[in-house]
């Protein structure tokens, strides 16, 4: 299959559901096309970019063993995500990936998921957390930052001390993710946070 196969794919009118799912339906069945597909999230190709991100959440959500081949060029291209409309997706993928891995505890993912693509995860996330970005993707980068700090045990108190100091003036869906980060990270470190939970207002 070429590229303007895929593009063609892609060149959808909407971001209908229906569209996003008869694109990836497409790209499934010709799996060769996947990787033209990750790149294409990352490459600046106008609208197809954005839309490459997308089906490439779709395809995900349904099974995220199709990134797992393919995270050294996913993570080694995180810093090219900069439009709103990728970085969301692309901000649910690393959330996806660290509930497999973390919480799941997929073996599959474990196998493969390296250091750096974990301190590669925790760089971006921070940067999607306190740069302008949209709640959306800051939620996403929440989560993750979350469980990768049951890892590393640098990241909760830098993660606790963000949304500390953004709640307040945070969106309703900010606050509600952070309290709910904020708690979870209580409960993992009981001994080493003291901060009491902000309230809602």
């Amino acid at each position: 299959m070429t590229s303007e196969e895929l593009y063609k794919e892609l060149d959808y009118a909407t971001a209908a559901k229906a569209n996003r799912q008869r694109a990836s339906q497409w790209v499934l069945a010709h799996p060769e096309t996947f990787p033209k597909l990750l790149e294409t999230c990352f490459n600046d190709i106008g609208d197809l970019s954005h839309k490459a991100a997308w089906v490439l959440e779709f395809i995900c959500r349904k099974q995220l063993t199709h990134l797992y081949p393919h995270l050294n060029y996913f993570f080694g291209n995180l810093q090219n995500a900069t439009k709103d409309q990728i970085v969301r997706p692309i901000a649910h993928l690393c959330e996806l990936l660290s509930i497999a891995y973390y919480q799941k505890k997929d073996p599959q993912l474990i196998d493969v998921l390296s250091e750096t693509h974990k301190i590669q995860m925790t760089e971006r996330s921070f940067d999607w957390l306190i740069s302008d970005q949209k709640v959306a993707c800051q939620v996403r980068a929440m989560t993750t930052l979350y469980f990768l700090g049951t890892e590393f045990d640098w990241v909760h108190p830098e993660l606790q001390q963000i949304i500390q100091q953004n709640i307040h003036c945070g969106s309703p869906g900010y606050k509600a993710r952070g309290r709910s980060v904020l708690s979870q990270i209580t409960k993992y470190n009981p001994d080493n946070n003291r901060e009491q939970i902000p309230k809602s207002k």
